[in-house]
């Protein structure tokens, strides 16, 4: 799709597809668009509303990487591949942890750093380091109206009255469709180590996570697989630093179940950020965001078909079957928290839609968010309900 001219029309003629190179191409896309557009950024996601497609693949390249100073700037479409490939070779890495979520939606594409912006992509590591949005330094995007905003970064701070750097992510580009990125960086820890701990259900699973978190051993992950009947945590560090919190954790924890230390520690951690469990499974995927302390009780009311949390991101991942709307539950147990339809037939997503309906005071800013940042309403339109923005994903 990269080599498409900037304006095309696809070979069954139902609608345009758009691959800009450079922001003014984007731009001028925008302005002359007459039906709403579908942006998406490496096709990991696919298309999610009608309307003609707006590809950012062919926006890519990273622009500016200072090691010292922890900071790189990137075109939005750049690979994430790309991006990790060059921070490693430095000892550096993205600390957010963002999903490869090709595998639990069963499709190809390549992952991009606008697209991970855009969703607040963000795993694990952010009950300890923070999510997506933490990181982001400045931001470049084409709004409704075909304008050029810039804020934070090597830019000066728009006028507006809203952190856009903020705002953007987790916006799903429904304010504005990103051109650039700058992010801050960090050094890869030079050990990384996890404790496992045989549990007997989930109960016990939370005191091991909780009693984790609580310590003062500064853990960086925390995730409970009911089908192993494990209770992970996860240490990173310097390796003096990472053994001696390893043996006192798990001193700590063998009072709760029999304690394992892992040693494919980041394949472990790379499966838990992108729910491989749920990879090839018949389904729905919900991800759902609650207190930890109202998990318990809310889990057995989920009717899933299986179960994954993801402490350290905030997560419950649940695979339902077809067409199960798992914010009844959430409802009946008088649980506040969201639920997000990630994965589900078309026909299912049109009937219950993907996102947590907002509380009618949060609608209202989303609507004025909407109206100042794309009056005509062309940007992933309907995607997030009537133009809300949420900033659901690692929220």
């Amino acid at each position: 799709m990269g080599a498409l001219p900037p304006n095309s029309q696809n070979i069954f003629g139902k609608m345009k597809m758009h691959s800009p190179k450079n922001e003014a191409e984007l731009a001028e896309v925008i302005v002359g668009a007459e039906a709403p557009l579908c942006v998406e950024g490496g096709g990991t996601r696919g298309c999610k509303v009608d309307g003609d497609q707006l590809a950012l693949r062919g926006m890519s390249g990273i622009e500016l990487y200072e090691p010292g100073s922890l900071t790189l700037v990137a075109k939005a479409g750049t690979p994430m591949a790309e991006i990790e490939a060059l921070l490693a070779s430095e000892g550096q890495r993205m600390a957010f942890e963002p999903m490869d979520a090709r595998g639990v939606l069963g499709s190809s594409g390549t992952p991009t750093i606008g697209g991970a912006i855009a969703v607040n992509s963000s795993g694990p590591r952010r009950i300890q380091g923070g999510a997506a949005r933490d990181y982001l330094l400045g931001v470049r995007f084409v709004d409704g109206a075909g304008q050029v905003i810039k804020n934070g970064g090597r830019v000066m701070k728009n006028v507006t009255g809203y952190d856009l750097v903020k705002l953007m992510a987790g916006s799903y580009g429904t304010l504005g469709v990103l051109s650039e990125v700058s992010l801050k960086v960090l050094p890869f820890p030079e050990a990384i180590a996890t404790v496992s701990v045989a549990v007997t259900d989930l109960s016990a699973a939370v005191q091991v996570m909780s009693t984790a978190l609580g310590s003062p051993y500064d853990v960086t992950g925390a995730a409970y697989d009911p089908v192993s009947g494990l209770a992970h945590v996860r240490l990173e560090g310097f390796a003096p630093s990472v053994r001696y919190r390893q043996e006192k954790l798990a001193g700590e924890l063998t009072r709760l179940g029999e304690v394992d230390n892992q040693s494919k520690t980041e394949e472990l951690w790379r499966d838990i950020r992108d729910v491989a469990a749920f990879q090839g499974q018949v389904g729905d995927v919900w991800r759902i965001s609650v207190k930890p302390s109202d998990a318990v009780r809310l889990a057995p009311m989920l009717e899933a078909e299986a179960l994954q949390f993801d402490w350290g991101g905030g997560l419950i991942w649940a695979l339902t079957s077809e067409g199960v709307d798992i914010r009844t539950s959430l409802a009946g147990a008088g649980v506040s928290g969201h639920a997000t339809l990630v994965r589900a037939q078309p026909k299912t997503v049109a009937a219950i839609g993907r996102f947590q309906p907002q509380a009618q005071a949060l609608e209202v800013i989303s609507d004025e968010l909407r109206r100042r940042f794309d009056p005509r309403g062309v940007l992933n339109t309907g995607l997030m309900r009537a133009g809300q923005i949420t900033g659901v994903e690692g929220a």
